[in-house]
């Protein structure tokens, strides 16, 4: 019965996750089209970063099917990393577009233009009540999914973008101040950046295997060869399967002779590197002090 309430609330996630996207991308389209027409660089910023939002529940919505597939044969870990390489490719994407509105908004110093205020304020309007929808679809599966929460908090940080759009039509309306408009999309173009430039790092460093930053290999190894009949520990890795799940490869010296014995230690070890370091795949590798003398 578990399985079957599981199942359907899953899929009812994915169905909001879907409708966010949508109307995500029929928001874009419109900015897009409002900044054309209303030659608001800001409004087109806003929407190139909400499309980066979009892409970002895409991708959320397809590792979260992709991570439900079982490991197999051809992928002996399962498909949950499928998420961090597609996080990649939307990070590098988001920087693109930031360096792309940064070259726009200085160009536009240069070469001032006119803007249509009136739309500005009424495309950036509808923008905040549609992000604010898609917040509210996110927001309760952001409290168990990290995934889910990026997408969340783009979407929040969408919102005040969306805000900060809207004062700088009204500027333009009642005061004709038009650099509010190339202001703000520097703003955002260095919003974008640094975010791209901020989470890139721990994305690559997920891909390259290395050490869980809140894993110190040291305290992992002291903490193993603490324990009764641990001699020593060496040739040890530790790294991540995915965004929730670590995994550690050692040898292990010990005294212990009889297999009954070997067996025992190995699972002292795996209990304490499961509840302690959140380690959930070990593999131990075992040496006697003899052999190894």
């Amino acid at each position: 019965m578990r399985d079957v309430r599981g199942h359907k609330t899953e899929r009812m996630g994915d169905g909001k996750m879907l409708a966010a996207f949508g109307i995500n991308v029929l928001l874009t389209v419109a900015q897009v089209i409002g900044g054309i027409l209303s030659g608001s660089l800001s409004l087109i910023a806003d929407a190139l970063h909400n499309f980066g939002d979009a892409a970002t529940l895409a991708i959320a919505l397809f590792a979260r099917k992709l991570g439900r597939k079982p490991p197999d044969s051809f992928k002996t870990f399962g498909y949950k990393r499928a998420e961090t390489i597609a996080a990649l490719v939307n990070l590098t994407t988001l920087v693109i577009v930031g360096l792309y509105l940064l070259f726009k908004a200085l160009w536009r110093f240069i070469e001032p233009r006119e803007i249509e205020g009136w739309t500005v304020v009424i495309v950036a309007s509808i923008a905040l009540l549609i992000d604010v929808a898609t917040a509210v679809l996110t927001y309760k599966m952001s409290k168990d999914s990290m995934n889910i929460k990026a997408a969340f908090l783009h979407n929040v940080s969408d919102a005040l973008a969306s805000v900060g759009v809207i004062v700088a039509g009204t500027l333009i309306l009642f005061f004709g101040w038009y650099w509010v408009d190339t202001l703000l999309t520097l703003a955002i173009a260095v919003y974008i950046l640094w975010q791209g430039f901020t989470t890139l790092p721990r994305v690559i460093h997920l891909l390259m295997e290395g050490t869980p930053e809140h894993l110190s290999i040291d305290e992992v190894v002291s903490a193993m060869e603490a324990l009764d009949g641990v001699e020593n520990v060496h040739h040890v890795h530790i790294w991540q399967l995915n965004e929730h799940q670590n995994a550690l490869e050692t040898h292990v010296v010990s005294k212990a002779e009889k297999l009954s014995d070997i067996e025992e230690i190995k699972s002292r070890l795996k209990t304490m590197l499961s509840k302690r370091f959140y380690i959930g795949h070990s593999t131990l590798e075992f040496e006697s002090v003899a052999r190894r003398d």
